[in-house]
């Protein structure tokens, strides 16, 4: 199939996965706030020299395309397409939503039944996150959407489903569902490269590739930046 270099940057985790034939080769990844400009090109360099393969062989370079940290993607994308562009390599691009449902089945495997539900969540400030459903079959039942946790969300697809809640974004649920057994909150399963690599193999082989120039991260919603809180600048 292909040799693919995978790059997540997408939340707070920094992550960076060598693939070849769908299967993995090196990783680095770590989970420290604002560390993506400090090590992903270390990160990158390490998963290169650790398999021997030179930047060259690279068949792709994938990246998470988003939702998530306005900042975590343009660092991502813009790291993934000045290797494109240098190497002369296609983009792929992995929807982080999906990347994240596909680890989850990955880490959790054999406890999902036909009634399951997998909602991936993202963190996006206060009461809110990224998310959609998935089947146990990985399909897509919903586009991918901003959503505020309330006391009766998920009421209609808990009437005949179990769901389960992974990512960053489903710590905010712990209150909110825990006396509900139909509901499985795995706030320690978190973005990694490792989610992108079945997708992204999937994606080289239907030759899915973005348009390098015009490519632009999924944000979803509109980044606002803030006011500085420095004294003497209000």
């Amino acid at each position: 199939m292909a040799l693919i270099l995978n790059i997540e940057t997408a939340t707070q985790v920094c992550s960076v996965a060598l693939s070849e034939h769908g299967s993995l080769l090196a990783l680095r990844e770590q989970n420290d706030k604002n560390s993506h400009a400090l090590v992903l090109t270390d990160f990158i360099e390490q998963v290169m020299a650790e398999t021997g393969f030179a930047l060259s062989q690279l068949d792709a370079i994938a990246v998470s395309m988003g939702p998530g940290s306005y900042t975590g993607l343009r660092i991502g994308v813009s790291t993934a397409k000045g290797l494109c562009y240098s190497l002369d390599k296609p983009l792929l691009a992995v929807g982080t939503i999906e990347s994240l449902a596909l680890y989850t089945r990955q880490i959790l495997g054999e406890t999902f039944k036909g009634n399951t539900l997998i909602c991936p969540m993202i963190d996006a400030r206060r009461m809110e996150v990224y998310s959609a459903f998935f089947n146990h079959k990985m399909d897509q039942l919903s586009a991918v959407k901003p959503l505020i946790l309330q006391d009766d969300s998920f009421a209609k697809e808990l009437e005949n489903h179990q769901i389960i809640l992974s990512g960053d974004g489903s710590l905010k649920c712990t209150e909110l569902f825990a006396n509900n057994k139909n509901v499985e909150i795995h706030p320690e399963i978190l973005c990694s490269a490792l989610g992108m690599i079945s997708k992204s193999d999937e994606l080289f082989s239907q030759n899915r590739f973005e348009d390098i120039a015009y490519f632009e991260p999924f944000y979803l919603k509109e980044f606002i930046a803030g006011m500085p809180n420095v004294k003497g600048l209000r």
